[in-house]
């Protein structure tokens, strides 16, 4: 995990990045971010579980924290809760859902761990960019989350997509998620439309909605200016006094 130091003003918060990307996908967020707490971007990259890589977030997270995650960095945050709802002061959940995948989505992700075992990954990326990016944002991100696709590499994104296919449906789980919870997405996100993101907002006690205009599914890097604004405010916001996650 990576940590990023700054005056803690606000609960310590740890970053959860989506498939395919590294801390890039959180760079616009990070200089207000540290400028009112400490940040550590957690490692989604060597683990072949989503299991895992909560077990090694919650190995390497302070005490205490905020938990904010990305697609399949809200998967992650699912298992966090499930194993340690008490370390979580307030979560964020980022163009994710809590269902589990549906049989054509699992369809598309088989067919791309199948391009890259036979040697073709670098098809990957271009073929995930029209479902990760609004058309109006493809041109200026395409750079980058090709940049990132190659940096995370074939062995990770494979792991990776194991990983999402194997989670368990975390509807159940909503109700008992008792901290504050920002719930964020696109307006026009393909992978996780809306409607999922109004039924987690719909579940969840305490749980703030927020729709973007023009905005796909990397939400953090369409629309950098709004997700800081939306982040910087759900940091900021008084946390219940037990700072419970679950009930």
């Amino acid at each position: 995990m990576d940590p990023r130091r700054a005056a803690a003003v606000s609960p310590p918060l740890v970053l959860v990045p989506g498939l395919l990307c590294d801390e890039r996908l959180f760079a616009p967020q990070l200089p207000a971010l540290l400028a009112r707490t400490s940040v550590q971007i957690a490692e989604t990259r060597l683990d072949p579980s989503l299991a895992a890589m909560a077990s090694r977030l919650l190995a390497e997270a302070p005490p205490r924290f905020a938990l904010a995650g990305l697609s399949m960095g809200g998967y992650v945050c699912f298992e966090v809760m499930r194993r340690a709802p008490e370390r979580v002061i307030k979560l964020a959940l980022l163009a994710t859902q809590a269902r589990a995948d549906t049989a054509e989505a699992a369809q598309r992700r088989r067919e791309l761990m199948a391009l890259a075992e036979r040697g073709e990954f670098e098809g990957v990326a271009p073929r995930l960019l029209p479902l990760f990016v609004h058309p109006d944002h493809l041109d200026r991100l395409a750079p980058l989350v090709t940049a990132m696709a190659a940096a995370v590499g074939k062995d990770a994104f494979l792991h990776q997509q194991q990983a999402i296919m194997a989670r368990p449906d975390s509807s159940a789980l909503l109700p008992e998620i008792a901290c504050p919870t920002l719930v964020l997405c696109g307006r026009q996100d393909q992978l996780t439309p809306v409607g999922l993101h109004e039924e987690m907002a719909a579940a969840i006690p305490e749980a703030t909605l927020v729709v973007l205009p023009r905005c796909g599914h990397l939400v953090t890097l369409e629309r950098p200016e709004s997700v800081t604004a939306q982040l910087l405010a759900w940091l900021e916001a008084p946390a219940a006094e037990s700072g419970r996650g679950g009930r």
